[in-house]
């Protein structure tokens, strides 16, 4: 049995890989059947994994063995991911309940401005925070004040202000900090926050308007409302133990990086560790296990499809890859990238870390926020009420290569092609 490395193998319609028309289907099958969005979830996963257990194998080897393997290589970035979207609902909670977002009103303007400034906040926090919390900060500030009724293009634009703040990091996104740990320098990914900026403005506006429109901040007064800061302190170790864990693991001490999920592990010990200070709300864990499977089950199908080469390293790939992104996990994108090089890292990190932002599913922070408003899981919903975000992805674009232009730097892993020697892929979250 031939292996995907190995030259393909199995069915190939129209020269498609059949895995391909499998992870089709069952994105189809999320949009028509967004309200069993796990079941169509699962029931893909499998599908896909039993074709490649019986007709083409693995990465790693053929049949049941290729499986098993597989799933070890990616378990350690499936379990942080499982950490983190459980853990960051809980932290979601407790600034919710921490009063600090029912005060915002008292401080943000009251028309659309106001829900623009949440989206610049979004964005800033983004840019040292994990998108994922940046985005959930975000929208629990906003079911506050706009009373739990949130446009779904406001929705969609939260993700993008969060995907784009951390695309110019190497500390805001997963992306970044992996070019960070292959050698890129901070420096050079920076240039994304051109795109990002002029991105966060194209839809920002338009979805700021479409919320006034749909429910305005609320105008009434929390001056009786008091902050309770203990659980603000609380959000403040959670986020500073994640932080401090991906920098010692992935900076630090790269090689134990896949060996443990420790940035999962991190916050639930800050969870733990905090939880007679002030007790977390445990009834919000059943409803977001539920998201959180969906996405897991997203991205294990995710890196199971063949990926193995890249067209060569020019702008028009990297624009591509931002609207291949919106559909597969860019943590598999990004590894092929960097193993290819020859790519301008700057405009490469906006294209990969803002185009997820376009389907609700394209990335970790728009999965995570859909457990906060479970009405954006709808494919067809968020394209028509998120318009502005492809917009804004290729206007972003646009101004980057007219201010900065096309500047590829030398590759890096001795070769262009974009072939990948015998490893294994590694998937992850956004």
């Amino acid at each position: 049995m031939t292996g995907p490395l190995a030259g393909g193998g199995g069915f190939q319609p129209f020269g498609i890989p059949f895995e391909f028309v499998l992870f089709a289907l069952t994105l189809l099958g999320v949009a028509a059947f967004h309200h069993r969005t796990l079941e169509v979830a699962v029931t893909g996963l499998l599908a896909i994994a039993l074709y490649k257990v019986g007709v083409t194998g693995f990465h790693e080897g053929p049949g049941l063995h290729g499986l098993a393997a597989h799933l070890h290589a990616e378990w350690v970035v499936l379990a942080n991911l499982f950490g983190l979207l459980m853990g960051f609902a809980l932290l979601s909670r407790h600034f919710e309940e921490s009063h600090v977002p029912a005060k915002l009103p008292d401080y943000l303007p009251d028309d659309w401005r106001g829900a623009f400034l949440l989206l610049v906040m979004v964005f800033m926090l983004s840019s040292f925070l994990d998108n994922i919390a940046a985005a959930l900060i975000g929208g629990t500030v906003a079911a506050t004040v706009f009373r739990h009724k949130v446009h779904i293009g406001y929705i969609a634009a939260l993700v993008a202000a969060s995907n784009a703040g951390g695309s110019g990091s190497v500390v805001g996104d997963t992306t970044t900090t992996m070019m960070w740990i292959d050698g890129v320098s901070p420096l050079d990914v920076v240039p994304a926050y051109v795109a990002a900026g002029v991105a966060l403005f194209v839809c920002g506006i338009p979805a700021a308007l479409q919320q006034h429109r749909y429910s305005p901040i609320v105008k009434s007064s929390s001056r009786r409302m008091h902050v309770d800061w203990g659980r603000v302190g609380i959000v403040a170790v959670i986020l500073l133990s994640a932080i401090a864990v991906n920098v010692l693991t992935n900076v630090r001490f790269p090689q134990y990086s896949d060996r443990f999920p420790f940035l999962g592990a991190a916050v639930w010990v800050a969870i733990l560790a905090t939880a007679a200070w002030r007790k977390p709300d445990w009834s919000v864990l059943p409803a977001t296990l539920k998201g959180s499977i969906f996405l897991l089950c997203l991205v294990f199908s995710a890196s199971l499809m063949p990926v193995e080469k890249l067209p060569a390293a020019s702008w028009h790939s990297a624009l591509g890859l931002g609207f291949v992104s919106a559909v597969f996990d860019n943590i598999p994108l990004t590894k092929l990238a960097l193993e290819q090089g020859g790519y301008d890292w700057g405009m490469l990190a906006y294209a990969v870390g803002f185009g997820g932002s376009m389907i609700w599913f394209g990335s970790s922070a728009g999965v995570a926020i859909t457990n906060l408003f479970p009405e954006g899981r709808s494919v067809g919903a968020w394209l028509r009420g998120g318009w502005h975000v492809a917009l804004a992805y290729v206007a972003g674009f646009a101004v980057m290569m007219l201010v900065l232009g096309w500047h590829p730097h030398p590759p890096h892993k001795g070769g262009t092609d974009g072939s990948l020697p015998a490893a294994v892929l590694q998937g992850g979250a956004r």
